[in-house]
């Protein structure tokens, strides 16, 4: 038997913007692992002295608890769930 991908993992969109800083957005990418989030896509866009980051992510866990964290980093200036925010099943 072939073991079959698990499609019920929810997906989430969020919208970060952060100051530019020398391994900010390693940190970032950090916090989403330490969390339990994989990052399925992520667009990164300089504007002046801050990034704007556009990531859709997924994981189990509460996207609120990731959101609060993120918040936490000095660099981050702003966290937004995105359009479509809402746990969505990733279809095979």
């Amino acid at each position: 038997m072939t073991p079959q991908a698990d499609t019920s993992i929810p997906s989430y969109t969020l919208n970060c913007r952060m100051a530019q800083e020398t391994a900010a957005l390693e940190r970032l990418c950090q916090v989403i692992r330490i969390r339990g989030f994989r990052i399925a896509r992520m667009a990164v866009e300089s504007a002046g002295e801050h990034l704007d980051i556009a990531l859709t992510l997924e994981g189990s866990r509460p996207i609120a608890m990731l959101q609060s964290q993120l918040e936490k980093l000095h660099t981050v200036v702003d966290v937004a769930l995105g359009q479509g925010a809402v746990a969505r099943s990733r279809s095979a």
